[in-house]
C-alpha cells in the first residue's frame, strides 16, 4: 500500500473492504476517505472477475471532482472511467455506459433512474454492479435517493434475487439524527449501518497518525452583547402587530416569539391554514408576515439596510400584483412606513454589533503583510451576497488585503452559480488571486477546497455534521474555527450542543463496533425489515385525478383537473389539456445551464387572474414537437373529496399521475402530420 500513498491509518480502515466486506469507513474531512475508496476500487478491479465499479455522489460538482482529482489520476491509465452528470450526453444512455465501462461515477438520482427505467440503453441492474460506493454516505436515510437505492439493494437480498455489490460508504460523521442520548445516538448509528447493510469502521491503532495529518482547529467563541437598542427592529414588530389585528388571528393560533425561526414556521402553518379554509386574508398576511420576520432574522445578522432592502425589493413586486383590499392594504402598510424605516435602517447609532466583531475576527487572521487562507460560512444566499458587499466596500477589511469571493450551489437563478463559476472560484482561491470564500453550506461538505487558516461560522443554526464539516476545513497548523455570536443567543447554545452531539456521536459508534455480529444482525435485519417493508406499503392513490382540482395558490382560482396531468420521462409533471393555456401568461425565457436530450426549457409562466401573476413553472419544449406548461405543485392548492390542501413535493399527492404518451399527443394534437 506503501507505493499508493495511504497512510497507516488509512490502510488500517480498509483492511475489511480488502476482504469483500460491506463497511462504512469513518474519517473526519480531510482524512483522506476517497483516497482509500480509490485503492479499494484498484484492488476489487485487479481481483474480481468482470468486475464494475460504480462511486455515487450526492452533489453534481462531485463528480468530476472525484474523477479528475483521485480517481482518474490513479486508475485511468488502466482502466476505462466514465463521469456522468445530469449534465452529460452519457446519462441518456446510462446502461450502455456501465457495460461498457469499468468504473463510473455518478450522482445517486441517475443510477436510481436507471434502475427503474425499463429502456434497454438506459437500464442498469444492481447485479451489473460488483462494487458501489457511497459518497457522503449518512445521507442514506428517510427519502433520500441513496436510501431508494438501498432499499432496492435490500429487497433483492431479502428476497435472494441474485447477486449483489460489495458496498463502501465514506462519511465524516453520521451524526446521532437529532438524537440527544446514548441509547438513541446507537440507535441512529445502526439505522445507518443497517440501510446500508454495512459495518462501521474507523482507525483504532493509528489515532495519533490521524490526529497528526488532520490537527483540530484552535476554537474560538467571539461573542458580543446584545444591542441596547433596535429602533429598526421594533417597528417591524410594531407594524406586524397590525398585521395581527387585520387578519383576525384564530383564537386557537398561539404565533412565537417574533424574529425567530420558530415564528417561521407558524406563519407557514398559518398560511397553509388560510388555503385550506379559503380564507385569502388570513393566507396572504401569512405570506407578508414571513417577509417582516425574514427582515428581523437579517437584522440580527447583517446591516440592517440589509433588512430594509430585502421588504423594498419584496414590495416593489407585490405592489404589482394586487388583486383585493387584503392586498391593497398590506402594500399600504409598507409604503406608509418606508420612510421611517429607512431613515432608522441608516441610523449607524443602532448598526449590529455582530458586524464589527466579525471585522476583528478577519483582521485577527488577515494582515496586508501574511498569507492566509479562510472561509465565512453564512446560512443563506442572501446572506452571503450581503456579506460580500460589505467587505467588498469596507475599506479597513480591504487594506487587510482580503480578496473575497462568492461561493454558493450550482442552480438556475441570480442568486445562484453555475458549475462553471464554482470551479472557477476555488481554482482562484487556490492560487492566492482569492484568500476568502464567503460560502453556505456547500463548501462545508465533498469540495476540494485547499486547507484553511481560519473558518468562521456567522449566523449559522446547523447540526452537529455540518459543524464538524466546517470544522474539518480549517486544516493548517495553528488554525483557528471561529464562532461569531451574541451572548447567550441561539447559535452559541447550538454551537455548544454541536460539540456534546460531536462527542455523543463517537461515543454511539464505539458502541456500536463493540457489539456481537449477532447483536447487530438481530437488529440490522429487524430495521431492514421494517424498511423494505415501509417501502411496499407506500402511500396509495386516494382519490381519482377528475376528482381533484387545481387552484392558483394566490387567488385561489380552479384551473385545472388532476386528470390533465401527466408525468415526461419519469421527471417532470406537465399539463396537457391545451385549454390550460388560457389560464396562464407566459413571460421569459429560462436559460438553464445544461442542455437535455428530450427536451429544452421555454418561458415561465404565471397565472393570468387580473394582477394575480403568482409563479407556475415554465413551458417545457419536448422532442422539438410538445409545448408543455411544466408546474410546481408548491405553486397551487388542491380541492379534493376530503377537502382543501397544499403540498410542497410531488410525491406527497393524493391521486396517481399517468405517464405522458408522446404518441397519443402528436396524434390528438397534429393529427395530419405523420411521425416515424
Amino acid at each position: 500500500m506503501a507505493d499508493f500513498g495511504l497512510y497507516v491509518y488509512q490502510e488500517e480502515v480498509v483492511q475489511r473492504a480488502l476482504c469483500g466486506e460491506n463497511i462504512i469507513i469513518w474519517l473526519p474531512t480531510g482524512g483522506g476517505k476517497t483516497r482509500a475508496a480509490v485503492y479499494v476500487a484498484k484492488k476489487h478491479l485487479e481481483t474480481t472477475e468482470n468486475a464494475k465499479v460504480v462511486v455515487l455522489v450526492n452533489k453534481v460538482h462531485l463528480v468530476d471532482q472525484h474523477f479528475t482529482k483521485e480517481f482518474d489520476p490513479h486508475l485511468g491509465r488502466d482502466y476505462k472511467l466514465v463521469p456522468v452528470s445530469g449534465e452529460s450526453d452519457e446519462k441518456d444512455f446510462f446502461g450502455n455506459v456501465v457495460r461498457d465501462s469499468h468504473l463510473v461515477i455518478c450522482t445517486a438520482q441517475i443510477l436510481y433512474n436507471a434502475l427503474i427505467n425499463p429502456e434497454e440503453s438506459r437500464h442498469v441492474e444492481l447485479s451489473d454492479i460488483t462494487l458501489l460506493i457511497i459518497d457522503e454516505c449518512h445521507h442514506t436515510h428517510k427519502e433520500s435517493v441513496y436510501n431508494k437505492i438501498m432499499r432496492c439493494y435490500v429487497e433483492k437480498r431479502l428476497g435472494e434475487q441474485g447477486p449483489l455489490p460489495q458496498i463502501l460508504g465514506l462519511t465524516a460523521s453520521p451524526g446521532t439524527g437529532g438524537a440527544k442520548t446514548l441509547e438513541n445516538a446507537v440507535e441512529h448509528v445502526l439505522q445507518i449501518c443497517a440501510n446500508l447493510d454495512s459495518s462501521i469502521v474507523s482507525t483504532k491503532n493509528y489515532v495519533p497518525e490521524l490526529k497528526q495529518k488532520v490537527p483540530r482547529p484552535k476554537k474560538s467563541f467571539d461573542i458580543v452583547d446584545k444591542r441596547n437598542e433596535d429602533p429598526f427592529g421594533e417597528h417591524l414588530k410594531w407594524m406586524m402587530e397590525q398585521i395581527h389585528e387585520f387578519m383576525n388571528l384564530p383564537p386557537d393560533f398561539k404565533p412565537r416569539q417574533f424574529g425567530t425561526q420558530e415564528y417561521e414556521a407558524d406563519v407557514v402553518v398559518l398560511e397553509q391554514r388560510g388555503v385550506r379554509d379559503d380564507n385569502r386574508v388570513l393566507a396572504q398576511c401569512a405570506l407578508h408576515l414571513r417577509q417582516y420576520n425574514d427582515a428581523l432574522l437579517i437584522n440580527d445578522t447583517l446591516r440592517m439596510m440589509d433588512a430594509y432592502s430585502s421588504l423594498e425589493d419584496y414590495y416593489s413586486l407585490k405592489g404589482l400584483k394586487a388583486i383585493d383590499g387584503t392586498d391593497y392594504y398590506l402594500v399600504g402598510l409598507f409604503q406608509e412606513n418606508q420612510v421611517e424605516l429607512r431613515k432608522l435602517a441608516l441610523d449607524s447609532r443602532f448598526e449590529n454589533p455582530k458586524m464589527a466583531k466579525l471585522q476583528t475576527t478577519l483582521l485577527n487572521q488577515f494582515d496586508a503583510g501574511v498569507k492566509s487562507r479562510g472561509i465565512l460560512f453564512s446560512k443563506t444566499r442572501k446572506s452571503v451576497h450581503c456579506l460580500h458587499d460589505w467587505i467588498s466596500n469596507n475599506r479597513v477589511l480591504q487594506t487587510a488585503g482580503i480578496k473575497a469571493a462568492i461561493l454558493t450551489g450550482a442552480g438556475n437563478g441570480i442568486t445562484y452559480m453555475t458549475q462553471h463559476e464554482q470551479g472557477e472560484t476555488i481554482r482562484n482561491f487556490r492560487e492566492g488571486a482569492l484568500n476568502l470564500l464567503i460560502s453556505t453550506s456547500v463548501a462545508e461538505e465533498g469540495l476540494d477546497i485547499p486547507e484553511c487558516n481560519l473558518v468562521v461560522r456567522y449566523g449559522l443554526l446547523t447540526n452537529e455534521i455540518a459543524q464538524q464539516q466546517a470544522s474539518g476545513r480549517a486544516r493548517a497548523q495553528d488554525s483557528v474555527y471561529s464562532v461569531v455570536a451574541e451572548r447567550g443567543g441561539r447559535e452559541e447554545r447550538r454551537e455548544h450542543i454541536n460539540e456534546y452531539l460531536e462527542e455523543l456521536t463517537g461515543k454511539a459508534i464505539a458502541k456500536v463496533q463493540e457489539m456481537s455480529p449477532r447483536q447487530k444482525l438481530l437488529y440490522d435485519q429487524k430495521q431492514i425489515n421494517f424498511t423494505a417493508e415501509s417501502h411496499k406499503l407506500q402511500k396509495r392513490s386516494r382519490f381519482p385525478a377528475s376528482r381533484i382540482q387545481f387552484l392558483c395558490r394566490n387567488c385561489f382560482k380552479p384551473v385545472a383537473s388532476g386528470s390533465d396531468i401527466k408525468l415526461v420521462d419519469n421527471a417532470h409533471f406537465v399539463n396537457i389539456n391545451p385549454n390550460f393555456k388560457r389560464e396562464y401568461r407566459a413571460g421569459g425565457q429560462v436559460v438553464l445551464e445544461r442542455t437535455f436530450e428530450d427536451w429544452e426549457p421555454g418561458c415561465t409562466i404565471s397565472c393570468n387572474n387580473g394582477n394575480c401573476g403568482q409563479n407556475w413553472g415554465f413551458e417545457l419544449k419536448y422532442k422539438k414537437i410538445a409545448l408543455l406548461p411544466n408546474i410546481a405543485i408548491k405553486n397551487f392548492a388542491l380541492q379534493t373529496p376530503d377537502g382543501r390542501m397544499t403540498l410542497k413535493k410531488w410525491k406527497d399527492i393524493p391521486f396517481t399521475v399517468e405517464d405522458f404518451d408522446f404518441a397519443e399527443y402528436c396524434q390528438d394534437n397534429f393529427p395530419d402530420i405523420i411521425f416515424d
